[in-house]
C-alpha cells in the first residue's frame, strides 16, 4: 500500500488549496481513506475521512463546512478541498488508508491507531 499527498504550500487566511492523495497498492472498494493534520508538538488530529467503496464521508468540526473530501476513482486519487482556510489550519497534513473492516463504527475514522498506511505528509501554512 502506497500513498502520495501533495498541493500543500503558502496561502492567505480566507484562501484555498486543494491536497491530493494518489493512492496504489490495495483494491480501493475495501478502504477507508482518511486525512489528518499535525503541528510540531501536537498530537495528530483528525481532517476527514471517506470510505472508498461510497459516498459518506466524515469531518472534525472544525472544518465541517470548510473542508470538502472526495476522490477520483479512474485517477486512483483522493482530495482535500479547503476553503475559508485559517491561520490554525496551518500543518503537516497527512493522507492515510485502512481496510473498511477496521471501522466497524463511524467514530472509528477519526482515531489515528486505525490507519496502517501512511502517506508523507504535505505542509500547508496560511498566514495571518
Amino acid at each position: 500500500v502506497q500513498l502520495q499527498a501533495s498541493g500543500g504550500g503558502l496561502v492567505q487566511t480566507g484562501g484555498s488549496l486543494r491536497l491530493s492523495c494518489a493512492v496504489s497498492g490495495f483494491d480501493f472498494d475495501d478502504y477507508t481513506i482518511g486525512w489528518f493534520r499535525q503541528v510540531p508538538g501536537k498530537e495528530r488530529e483528525f481532517v476527514a475521512a471517506m470510505f472508498w467503496n461510497d459516498d459518506s464521508a466524515n469531518y472534525a468540526e472544525s472544518v465541517k463546512d470548510r473542508f470538502t473530501i472526495s476522490r477520483d476513482n479512474a485517477k486512483n486519487t483522493i482530495y482535500l478541498e479547503m476553503n475559508s482556510l485559517k491561520p490554525e489550519d496551518t500543518a503537516v497534513y497527512y493522507c492515510a488508508a485502512a481496510d473498511q473492516s477496521r471501522f466497524t463504527l463511524t467514530i472509528m475514522t477519526t482515531w489515528v491507531k486505525k490507519y496502517d498506511s501512511w502517506g508523507q505528509g504535505t505542509l500547508v501554512t496560511v498566514s495571518s
